[in-house]
């Protein structure tokens, strides 16, 4: 960066400073307010967990989820329910259920596409969609009896009290980044972290480990004292077609050609993912978050793929949206699981102490 570059962007930082300040003071107001009964917080008797963050973007809260969703149910033998907004979908300002182990609706237009992955992936749970969660919870809670609640993107969501925090961080968000908007990516300021229980940090592989570490250390000085901390990268786990059925298998994606399309706040990981499979990326496409694909869209990719004999790889959360598209042999998508380099164990072990401590019931 020039001299002059430089001058003009400290320049534009100061002249940001005043609205990115009162950004930061409009939340830890909000927050203040909650605490002191201003605005009305609700406790239930059903443990709840929050899965959130603090920045904009995508920390892989759904990955995360589906991590503690499982490890409910395949160790601890109970039965979960996710509270999601729907972002994108027609429930999201009102409210709808699905329910594991029974045929799921394929239309990301009604409940958006992170509930269908949600549902599609768990064992022995439900997924509530709508915006206000407290109320849902209330209204489906006595007809699931779930054991445990997940709260998806509940940091902010202040209207239900829980009785764990965990705050996930993207590992690549470098720390000048860490203010609230127009200057940084923060939703609200780093005081915020004193409500933290556990602080997690995602794509972990990707920074060098004394970025990681500076990293770290500067997030866990504004939370409570000995916090635990860990992180954790994304890891292949199948390769699926629009079936959802596993019809090529990792190892056979090696130099394989593959044309690479996602709507992802933060594609890089995806793309790091597919390389590390040795495929032959001939072309990538990174369409906007949540972005719903229309025909012609798919049909120019799935023209292109053929003109270079490729396949199409996508995420999760895209396949969903794209088989109301199309139902060419060329689209797939890679699944995708989180695995742990630190802290697993501390995070079982504050999951274990929030079953263990409460009563299973709702007021």
């Amino acid at each position: 960066m020039s001299q002059l570059n430089v001058k003009v962007f400290n320049m534009l930082s100061l002249l940001l400073t005043p609205v990115s300040f009162l950004w930061e003071w409009i939340y830890r107001l909000r927050r203040f307010a909650f605490k002191m009964g201003v605005f009305n917080s609700s406790k239930f008797e059903v443990p709840i967990i929050s899965i959130g963050n603090l920045s904009l973007g995508g920390t892989g809260k759904t990955p995360f989820t589906l991590w503690i969703g499982n490890y409910l149910n395949d160790s601890l033998e109970k039965k979960t329910m996710v509270l999601t907004r729907g972002y994108k979908g027609e429930l999201e300002n009102s409210s709808g259920i699905i329910k594991t182990g029974k045929k799921i609706s394929e239309n990301p237009f009604v409940f958006g596409d992170e509930a269908l992955v949600l549902s599609r992936n768990l064992k022995n749970a439900s997924v509530v969609v709508g915006a206000d969660r407290r109320d849902n919870l209330r209204r489906y809670y006595e007809e699931e009896k779930a054991d445990i609640v997940l709260l998806d993107d509940g940091f902010q969501h202040l209207k239900i009290e829980r009785d764990l925090n965990i705050v996930l961080f993207d590992s690549l968000l470098p720390i000048s980044k860490y203010h609230c908007p127009p200057r940084g990516y923060l939703r609200e300021g780093l005081s915020a972290l004193k409500e933290a229980d556990v602080v997690l940090f995602g794509r972990a592989d990707l920074v060098d480990r004394s970025e990681l570490d500076e990293l770290e250390k500067f997030v866990l000085t504004h939370c409570k004292k000995d916090t635990p901390s860990g992180q954790f990268k994304y890891a292949p786990g199948a390769i699926r077609n629009l079936l959802h059925e596993e019809d090529i298998a990792l190892d056979e994606l090696n130099g394989k050609n593959v044309i690479c399309v996602s709507g992802l706040a933060s594609p890089q990981s995806f793309l790091k993912l597919v390389k590390q499979l040795n495929a032959n990326i001939v072309d990538d496409f990174n369409f906007p978050d949540h972005h719903l694909y229309k025909v012609n869209e798919l049909e120019s990719l799935v023209s292109l793929a053929e003109e270079k004999d490729a396949i199409i790889l996508t995420t999760e959360k895209d396949i969903v949206k794209m088989k109301r598209c199309s139902s060419s042999e060329r689209i797939h998508y890679l699944q995708i699981g989180i695995e742990f380099l630190k802290g697993e164990e501390l995070v079982k072990q504050r999951i274990n102490s929030v079953i263990r401590d409460s009563r299973g019931q709702v007021e």
